[in-house]
This record gives structure tokens, sequence and C-alpha cells, in this order.
């Protein structure tokens, strides 16, 4: 017999030869119907294998948990805070505690609190940050996702790369394209690019289209032309000086994200070196900081409450059918990018 602290729900639907939810309706509802001699077959597998229900487990099963678990890369990052907001104004009205958690987009740290927040029975996981450039951990992250979800948990994620659960889809691709246009359209040819790290696939997304918006009007970039720090104002400002370090320095530096452009203009002022006048800077999220900042910075902006408030709109949905929801950005030209002088 098995070890009973071990058996689940899953151990006795596969031992019946039926599907999780139909055992669980089984175990659960003494008035459910049914194929006949079924319900017999499901309590005696359970009985073999001395499954006892989990009260918590049920809870998440009938949607009576009364938490959310949400996962963003860095609260820090004013793109998160305001994406958090979105999702926290859903689950206020809906009478509903979002547990929260930073994974500081370290993906062995993302798996460790999907697996905390599973076992805490949330209602549904709101994944925020960019999926992963990382077949194992992907691997890893599919299994778990889909046994929740079997279980009768929501999964969302923001921005492709997962294929278990809905999905809010942000072009990031087509938007950095329609801005690399709007930069060249300026008469600019000497680009350089703060892009991040290359294992999250949100960067890749953005600066792939950022060179295809390129590549449209005949420019190239080279290698040495995009740097990768981190996802940082700091980060921002480190990419700035090694690119305006160079003999030949860029006339536009094109940042992958707000946080990155806004810590770029903050080393250029200290340099001296004055936007948009000696380079035209540019971003990608629509911070409000991006608006306030002196001079005010062109970007791509995304409604980002609308995409934490779309993203808890569908937790709260049944898995099946799967629901894509696309929001699109709005290019924002502003004071940091002008024609080359």
């Amino acid at each position: 017999m098995a070890d009973r602290n071990l058996v689940r729900l899953q151990d006795v639907a596969a031992h019946a030869g039926v599907s999780i939810a139909t055992a669980s309706r089984m175990l659960s509802d003494p008035n459910y119907g049914g194929r006949a001699g079924l319900r017999e077959r499901v309590l005696a597998a359970a009985a073999e294998l001395g499954y006892r229900a989990n009260p918590h487990a049920r809870a998440l099963a009938t949607s009576s948990s009364s938490s959310v678990g949400l996962v963003v890369h860095d609260v820090r990052d004013s793109y998160f805070a305001l994406l958090s907001g979105g999702v926290m104004s859903v689950a206020d009205r809906e009478d509903l505690l979002v547990n929260m958690v930073c994974t500081y987009r370290d993906p062995a740290r993302e798996l460790e609190y999907v697996k905390l927040l599973v076992h805490q029975r949330v209602r549904a996981l709101i994944l925020t940050g960019s999926a992963f450039r990382d077949t194992v951990h992907n691997a890893a992250m599919r299994a778990e996702l889909r046994a929740y979800q079997e279980s009768g948990g929501s999964v969302v994620s923001v921005t492709r790369g997962r294929d278990v659960g809905h999905l809010v889809q942000i072009d990031n691709a087509a938007a950095m394209r329609e801005l690399a246009a709007a930069m060249v359209k300026l008469g600019h040819t000497s680009f350089g690019v703060i892009a991040g790290p290359l294992r999250l696939l949100t960067v890749r997304d953005r600066l792939q289209g950022l060179k295809q918006g390129l590549k449209d009007h005949g420019i190239v970039l080279r290698r040495d032309d995009i740097v990768h720090p981190d996802l940082s104002r700091e980060g921002g400002q480190s990419a700035a000086q090694s690119l305006m370090s160079r003999r030949n320095p860029p006339r536009c530096l094109m940042a992958v994200a707000d946080v990155l452009a806004l810590g770029a203009m903050s080393w250029l002022r200290s340099a001296g070196i004055v936007v948009p006048d000696e380079v035209s800077v540019t971003g990608f999220g629509g911070l409000p900081a991006a608006i306030d900042a002196v001079p005010s910075l062109t970007t791509v902006e995304i409604p980002l409450e609308r995409v934490g408030e779309t993203a808890m709109d569908l937790a709260l949905r049944p898995a099946s059918p799967r629901h894509v929801v696309e929001i699109e950005g709005t290019l924002a030209l502003r004071e940091s990018a002008t024609p080359p002088a």
C-alpha cells in the first residue's frame, strides 16, 4: 500500500483511470452521477491507496480560497509596482488577499516561490515577470504549473513564454520596431542599445523588434553597439558610460526599459552631455517618471495598471478555455529624442 501521507488526488485519479476533475467530483460530491460503476472505481482506488481528502486542496479546487499568488521580478521597479497595483485593485474588489513575492530575476527563486504559493493553496497564480530562456527551468515550471492548474488553480502569465494558463500578451517586438522606425525618421543613423540580460525573453523580444526596425531602413547594428547590463537604474548608468566612452559615441541611445533609459539620462547629465542636443534617449514601458524626467523621455507607453487588472480578471476565470488578451503599447514622442544636429 502507498504511504498515506504522500497520496494525492492525482494518484487516485491515475489509479482509477479517470481525470483529476472526475476523481475530485466523485470524492467530494455524493450526489454527482457519472457513468455506472465509475464512483465505485474511484472510491476503491482511494481506499486501496489510503487517500484522505485535504480540505485546503478542496478549497482550491472549488475556488473558495481567498488568496492569490502574485510573482514579480522586483517590486522596487515602478514597472512592477504599477502592474501589481492593477492586480490588487481587482483583488480588493473581489475580497481577495494578494500574496506577492519578488524573484529578483532568479529562475531558481521563481520556481521555489511558485512551489511555496501552491503549497499555501492560493486560488490563482499570476506571473508578471518575463519568462526565462532556460530549458531546464522552463520544463520544471511547466510541470509545476500544469499540476497546479489540474488541481483546480488558475494560472495567468503577463507576456509570452509560458504555455500553461491564460495570457496577457504585450507585443514587445512590434512596439519596439515602431519606436526604432520613429528614430530613423527623425534622421538618426548612429545607435547605442541598452538591452538588459538576454536570458529574459522580454529583453530578447524588444531587442529583436529594435533590430528589425533599424534593418527595415538599412541600418544593421554591430555587436559592440549593444550592451547588456542589469535591468536597473544603475545598469542604465553603467551602460551609458560604456557606450558614450567609445571613440565615436552614438547619437541615439535606445533602452529596452524606462528604468534603464532614466539611469542613462542620469549619467549623461553628470557627465555634462546634453540630452537631446548631443544624444537622444528612448525607453520602453511608460513609467510616470518618464513624463517627469527633464527632458521628458520618449518611450513606448504600456498601460501597466490595466495589464494588472486584466491579469487579475483572467485569474478569476476557469482554466479552460485558455484566454489570450492582447494589449498594445502607444508611441510617446517627447523631448528626449530630436533630430541629430
